[in-house]
């Protein structure tokens, strides 16, 4: 049986061995798993002109052509499903069965931008004046660059390059150091089913920065797309300002989860775990705030509880619902903010601890109850299996709370009312909102937020618009 597992950069279909290499380690043994290729700047320029060679070609292929090889390209990720789960399970940590839950998530995108693909179309307006007419012509913007991060080291590459290449664009992408295997292997699967060379480039590298401002200044590359932090995003930002570079940003968020008392609670606590807990909430869409209404706060803790106490910690090849954190750097941020919530008098319900049994990186699945909005486990990202519930005395209060951060990716909230429905999903400033849904990315759905969340928008019809160009065209002597 082939390996997947390629240790090389992917550059104009070959793999290009470098002499400085870097450790790819299991989160959940410590052990390394590989030694990868380690691109400096010269190799990113170099990525970056074989992209370009590659969009003179691939710009003007046929579309049902880029259709057949994108669809092929879907179809041996689904048949690679588990090998790709596996090799990202063990480079990142999540348990086989949702890593491979991911792979299926992550070649959706790559099924539905081929058919988006077709759907690419222009306008020819009314006309105004005589002998004249006016076309709207949609055309690939050209070569692109992708920044993505570790947490969903498959899906949030194809989620970027699938409406690239359906949109006739090419692409060079940097993945994150801690899981650049997954990417390394979705890149061998497309050159097998005989995507051009050149259209897909992967260079990971340890030098991030010097990578980053390399693809973000360079003028032949036209788009940069990232998902990461904020404060990364904003550096990125000012770089592609250099050459007004058209950019999208999937940056941090601070998600609330609102329970109202007209909620069905099961429901809610359903619908909390399945948001919270994915990933061992190492997700930019994860609960981060709890807001629960003060009249049904006690009732709702009451069935929480018995939830949490239900997963099952462990490593990754085992029958579990959550692996270990990915470093112990995110491991020191989760004790650094529920020891900082319990000093401001939190208390810890359940867990709030690491799992020595298991290991350095596995923190358990924690409850938190007394957190206020002044707390720094409110104010930050926790990136880790901690449920922090706050209370709120009613519906202002609680949208009010809800929107006191400069964030704005997703929120959550639970109702019964249509009116409150209407009312709170208007009022929420965020670029998504859950309604009695814990559960809210699709391939279909448009993914992304407001605020310093980000810019543009991912997945869905509008996800391929960010990888062309309008031009208008008018035809004059008619």
């Amino acid at each position: 049986m082939k390996s997947l597992t390629k240790k090389d950069l992917f550059i104009e279909g070959h793999w290009v061995p470098t002499e400085k290499r870097f450790a790819v380690t299991n989160p959940a043994t410590g052990e390394t798993i590989s030694e990868v290729a380690d691109a400096d700047a010269e190799l990113t320029e170099r990525a970056i002109n074989v992209a370009e060679q590659a969009f003179s070609s691939w710009s003007k292929t046929p579309t049902q052509e880029r259709v057949k090889l994108l669809r092929k390209w879907y179809q041996a990720m689904m048949d690679n499903q588990q090998a790709l789960a596996e090799i990202m399970s063990a480079e990142q940590g999540k348990p086989v069965a949702e890593a491979a839950g991911e792979i299926a998530y992550g070649a959706s995108f790559v099924d539905w931008f081929a058919g988006e693909a077709e759907r690419i179309n222009g306008d020819i307006l009314p006309h105004t004046e005589a002998g004249k007419r006016v076309m709207v012509m949609k055309q690939p913007i050209g070569v692109c660059a992708a920044i993505t991060p570790w947490n969903f080291p498959n899906a949030m590459i194809t989620r970027k390059v699938a409406p690239a290449l359906a949109a006739g664009c090419t692409i060079v992408v940097k993945p994150p150091q801690l899981t650049p295997l997954s990417a390394l292997a979705i890149a061998q699967l497309a050159s097998e089913v005989g995507i051009p060379d050149g259209v897909i480039n992967i260079v990971p590298s340890t030098d991030a920065k010097t990578v980053g401002k390399i693809l973000a200044e360079s003028p032949k590359v036209r788009k940069l797309s990232f998902t990461g932090s904020t404060d990364v995003g904003k550096v990125l930002m000012s770089q592609c300002a250099s050459n007004v570079k058209k950019i999208s940003l999937e940056l941090g968020g601070n998600a609330p989860f609102l329970v109202f008392d007209d909620a069905d609670l099961d429901e809610a606590v359903e619908q909390l775990i399945a948001c919270k807990f994915r990933n061992a909430g190492q997700t930019c869409i994860s609960a981060n705030r709890v807001l629960v209404q003060a009249s049904v706060a006690d009732k709702f803790i009451e069935k929480l509880k018995p939830a949490i106490s239900k997963l099952k910690l462990g490593v990754g090849t085992d029958d579990v619902d959550l692996g270990p954190l990915v470093n112990q750097d995110a491991v020191d941020k989760v004790n650094r903010l529920v020891k900082s919530a319990v000093d401001n008098g939190a208390e810890v319900v359940l867990g709030g601890k690491v799992d020595s049994d298991l290991g350095e990186l596995f923190y358990q699945p924690t409850l938190l109850t007394g957190v206020t909005g002044e707390m720094e486990i409110s104010e930050e990202e926790i990136f880790g299996p901690v449920v922090a519930v706050s209370t709120f005395d009613d519906e202002q209060q609680g949208i009010e709370r809800a929107n006191d951060t400069p964030f704005g990716l997703a929120s959550y909230f639970c109702s019964r009312s249509v009116d409150r429905i209407f009312r709170v999903s208007e009022a929420l400033e965020y670029g998504m909102v859950g309604i009695n849904a814990g559960g809210i990315s699709h391939a279909f759905n448009p993914f992304g937020g407001v605020k310093e969340s980000g810019i543009g928008r991912e997945g869905s019809k509008y996800g391929i618009d960010e990888y062309l160009e309008i031009k208008t065209v008018t035809l004059g002597g008619l």
